[in-house]
Parts: C-alpha cells; sequence; structure tokens
C-alpha cells in the first residue's frame, strides 16, 4: 500500500515538475538588447583591391563586416565615365557582387560612387560617399574640389547636399535631365569633397532635393552654382554654394476647386506682385465676388454670394494683365457645410498687445451684424461706451474700441445672430475672454545702422526667435531703426543687398546664370528686456562678390 502512495506521489511530483518547466519555458524572457546601432557597414575587402592600377577584372566582390542592403541602387550608384552597358550589383551574404557588362576605355580612371545606397541591414546607418576607384592604366586621377554649402536665406551651413560636377560638355547635356555621375553629399558641417578628378573644365551645383533623384526637377528644391567655371588642373578647395529657392520662369497655377464650404480656392507656383481676379462667365456673377489674397500673394479665394451656377470662370490678372484663365464646376444644387467661426488677435494665453485694439475675424465674410448682440464686461461690470467697428479693407474683419484697463479682465460676448455672413448663416453664441498685457513684457528697440556704401540700398529685416521676418526697412545710408512696443525675447538681424534697388529680395536664376541677392544674418543675438530701451550698433559688412 505504501508502494502505491510512493508511486502517486511521484507521478504527481514528475507533472508538477514539468509544468513548473514548462511555464518556465513559455514565459522565458527575450534577452534585453544593447544600445542602439549608429554605425554603418565597414569594408573589410575589396577584390581587387581598391586603387588598383592596370585593372583587367570582370568582377568586383565588397566583403562588408556586417549584413547590408542597397537603397535606391539605380539612382544612388553611379559609375564614372559610364560604360554603355551599366553594371549589374548583387548582394549575397556580407559581399557586394559588381558584374562589369561592357569593355573599359584603355588608360582610364573609373570611380563607382555608392552614395547612400549601402545601409545595414537592421538601423539602416548609412555608409555614405563610400567610393571605390581603378584604373585601366598606371595613372589614377588623384584631383580634387573641396568646400562647403550654406543656405542663402539663413546663411547656415547644410547637410545631406548633393553636390554634382559635369564637365562642360557634359552640362549642357545632362544637367536637369539625367543624374550625375560624379557627386558627393555634404557633411553634417555643410563640407563636401570630390576626388578622383581627371584635368578639366567642370560646373558644379549643388542641390537640396524634395525628391530623391539627384536631378533638379521641382520649383521647390533648392539649387546653387558657381558664376565662374572650374577649370581643374589642381586641387581645388574653398568653393562655397549658397542654396536658394528659384521663383519659376514661367507662372502656373498649381491648384484650383471648392472648398468643402463653398469657397474657391486657387495656388499659384509663384507670388505675384500686385495680382486681381475677374469671373468671366457667368458675367453677372463679377460684382458679387469678394476676393482674398495671401500676404505673400501666392494663394487666393474667392467667396460668391450667390452659388446658383454650375460652372464659372475665372481669369487671373496681374498688374492688369490676364496670365491665366481657369474653369471650376459643381452642382447647381450642391450643398456646402459652413459653420460661422471668429479668432482674435491676442495671444495663445488671451492676452492683447497694450494700446492696440480687440480685432474680431470671421471666417467668412459677413453681410450684416446687429451691435446690441455684443456685449462686454470689465470683471464683471458691463460696459456700454465701447464700439464695434467694420474694417473697410476687409469684409470679414471688426474692430473692438474701447479704453482697456491693464489690470482688468474682460469678457467679450457674441450673442446669436449677431453675424450674418454672405451666404446667410448666422452665428452661434460664443464668448471670449482676455486681458490686456503688461506693458512690462514689451521694450523699446533702436537700431544704429551703419552702411558700407551710401550708393546702394539695403533691406534690414527684424526676425523674432522663430526666424519670422516682423518688420522690413529698406535704407540706403546710416540710418536709425525704431521698434516699439516689441514682446521681450530674443532677436536677430538679417540684410538683403539689394543690388537692383527694388526694395525686395531677387532670387537667382540658373537659366540665365544669375545668383541671389546676397544675404547677411548678423550673429548677435538681441535680447530685449522688460522696461528697457535696447540701443544696438548694426554695421553692415561690404558685399562678398558671388563665386
Amino acid at each position: 500500500m505504501s508502494n502505491k502512495k510512493a508511486s502517486f506521489f511521484a507521478v504527481i511530483l514528475s507533472i508538477f515538475s514539468l509544468s513548473l518547466i514548462l511555464y518556465g519555458c513559455a514565459n522565458r524572457q527575450l534577452p534585453q538588447g544593447g544600445p542602439r546601432d549608429h554605425t554603418p557597414p565597414k569594408l573589410l575587402k575589396a577584390t581587387p583591391g581598391n586603387m588598383t592600377r592596370n585593372f583587367k577584372a570582370k568582377q568586383i566582390q565588397l566583403e562588408f563586416d556586417e549584413f547590408f542592403k542597397l537603397n535606391n541602387e539605380f539612382t544612388e550608384i553611379s559609375i564614372s565615365p559610364t560604360p554603355a552597358k551599366l553594371p549589374e550589383y548583387k548582394v549575397r551574404r556580407k559581399s557586394l557582387i559588381i558584374d562589369l557588362k561592357d569593355s573599359l576605355e584603355k588608360n582610364t580612371t573609373y570611380v563607382i560612387n555608392f552614395g547612400k545606397a549601402i545601409g545595414d541591414v537592421n538601423e539602416n546607418n548609412i555608409l555614405k560617399n563610400f567610393t571605390y576607384v581603378f584604373s585601366t592604366g598606371i595613372h589614377i586621377d588623384s584631383l580634387s574640389i573641396a568646400g562647403n554649402v550654406i543656405n542663402n536665406e539663413t546663411q547656415l551651413k547644410e547637410n545631406n547636399v548633393t553636390v554634382m560636377l559635369f564637365t562642360l560638355k557634359q552640362d549642357s547635356l545632362l544637367f536637369g535631365k539625367k543624374r550625375p555621375t560624379i557627386f558627393t553629399t555634404t557633411d553634417s558641417s555643410g563640407n563636401f569633397t570630390l576626388s578622383n578628378l581627371h584635368p578639366d573644365e567642370y560646373r558644379i551645383y549643388a542641390l537640396k532635393e524634395t525628391t530623391p533623384n539627384k536631378i533638379y526637377d521641382k520649383d521647390d528644391e533648392l539649387i546653387s552654382f558657381t558664376k565662374k567655371n572650374i577649370v581643374l588642373s589642381k586641387d581645388s578647395d574653398g568653393i562655397q554654394l549658397k542654396l536658394f529657392k528659384q521663383v519659376p520662369a514661367k507662372f502656373r497655377m498649381t491648384e484650383h476647386h471648392f472648398d468643402p464650404d463653398g469657397k474657391m480656392s486657387f495656388m499659384f507656383n509663384k507670388p505675384l506682385d500686385h495680382p486681381s481676379m475677374q469671373i468671366m462667365y457667368p458675367p453677372d456673377l463679377d460684382k458679387q465676388k469678394i476676393v482674398h489674397f495671401s500676404k505673400a500673394n501666392d494663394t487666393a479665394n474667392i467667396y460668391m454670394k450667390s452659388m446658383d451656377f454650375d460652372s464659372i470662370r475665372v481669369v487671373l490678372l496681374d498688374n492688369n494683365k490676364p496670365i491665366d484663365t481657369v474653369s471650376l464646376r459643381k452642382g447647381r444644387k450642391e450643398s456646402f457645410t459652413r459653420v460661422l467661426a471668429f479668432q482674435y488677435n491676442t495671444s495663445f494665453d488671451s492676452r492683447l498687445k497694450p494700446a492696440t485694439d480687440l480685432i474680431l475675424k470671421a471666417n467668412f465674410p459677413i453681410d450684416n451684424f446687429d451691435a446690441s448682440l455684443i456685449s462686454l464686461k470689465e470683471d464683471s461690470t458691463d460696459i456700454v461706451n465701447f464700439n464695434v467697428q467694420k474694417d473697410t479693407a476687409d469684409q470679414s474683419a471688426f474692430k473692438i474700441l474701447y479704453r482697456w484697463k491693464q489690470n482688468a479682465g474682460y469678457t467679450l460676448t457674441v450673442g446669436e445672430n449677431a453675424f450674418t455672413d454672405i451666404y446667410g448663416d448666422k452665428n452661434k453664441r460664443s464668448i471670449k475672454r482676455f486681458r490686456v498685457d503688461k506693458t512690462e513684457n514689451y521694450g523699446l528697440l533702436t537700431l544704429n545702422v551703419t552702411v558700407p556704401d551710401t550708393g546702394k540700398s539695403y533691406i534690414v529685416e527684424l526676425l523674432n526667435e522663430r526666424k519670422l521676418v516682423l518688420k522690413s526697412d529698406v535704407i540706403k545710408k546710416n540710418t536709425q531703426l525704431v521698434y516699439k512696443n516689441y514682446l521681450n525675447g530674443k532677436y536677430t538681424i538679417r540684410v538683403i543687398y539689394d543690388d537692383n534697388n527694388n526694395g525686395k529680395r531677387d532670387s537667382g536664376n540658373l537659366k540665365q546664370r544669375l545668383q541671389p541677392e546676397n544675404i547677411w544674418v548678423d550673429e548677435a543675438v538681441i535680447t530685449l528686456r522688460p522696461n528697457w530701451e535696447q540701443i544696438t550698433p548694426v554695421v553692415i559688412p561690404r558685399e562678398q562678390s558671388a563665386p
């Protein structure tokens, strides 16, 4: 009997032990990973070796220290000079096999540039600007071009920009049509080096792309080039390329459509000088249109009081000259969704700048309003001696006029149906609470500006910490610029050398080989303090000639 019990307990113990083992296996945690890998693949061996002379091989094998993948090989990898039949690239475990499909020219240096094609499998850390060089003769080209790339607008160095080189013969045939065979990418400090070059006359470009294909084919891409060609007979360094966004030569309306709220929206590929719009069909609708252009004159909205039409033809004019005509269609009885709402010129924490009017701005043009349905309280006291004044220049904006007190809290109540937009829609009841900001939160900034040449024009811009232009002044002589009631904070000064005296910054033009107007950004940061009059000297340096 005791043996049976012992056997029974032995079985139970075995089952329990097995359960623990299985449970432990089922809940076994994966080992925790170490620090993230930031190292790109490293070349261990090349067969034939890099920089081989008298090269005769048909296949190249590059062995790396880890598994890798090829990214966009047809865009990123190039061979210069380019053979008629391009090489074939195959990944085989940790090796890259390159099969040369065409015969090579005699006594010629070849450079295979991998750009950003090689990246490790896990993190895709890129082996940037890796090149494999060989020569079919006894000589390897060894000339180089080095320099840096900056953004002309910010004057800051730009990383990850493609720097391209074309011989003079190639330039007219390839640039803007096919990707380059000689290129590199700027490092984190904006520097670049192009190596293993043969003596020749070159044109150099820098390109910051929105679509990475190494071809300048988009209006929003940044481009740069030197004014003079590079005649390379010895190493050349100190080349500086200034990126700029070129204003398109031809105007184009990039978008035109009806928005869900019924307004017509238009977008242009470049700003206009003095734009206007006219409705050609139906002709009787032109007199009722309301047009709003953006501050930069590169977008427009048209509001129509009557939507009883199924098609409309609009002409866009600049300086009273027609430049484009577009047609839009909709259902004659098509419905749109609109909610009349308001915005105010207060800060994010509902503070109104001292000595300013409160501006109420509707999201649609207003046809009429009832001031009796608008009330104002100062703390808990009803105010009766305030006025609501329509902005004569903007049919959607209104000024609330009152002598605001600094320490008071205000409540503006816009009652239901106080405003009626041009479509007949009325507002819901809304409340706006705000305070007048303290005067000590604002300061007075005075710039004593010294110009290098009184025969030239300069555009002085005041920028805030977000690099937004707050004020712009055109000067031609030593001047004192005064900025009153500016919020405490940090500011910088940017100056455009207005070479053609037109009072605005002009971009460059690639086809005409025109450089953009030069810009100088003062490195000094101006700190505006509470209740303080900041007087700052600004000495504009002489303009440096374009490279």
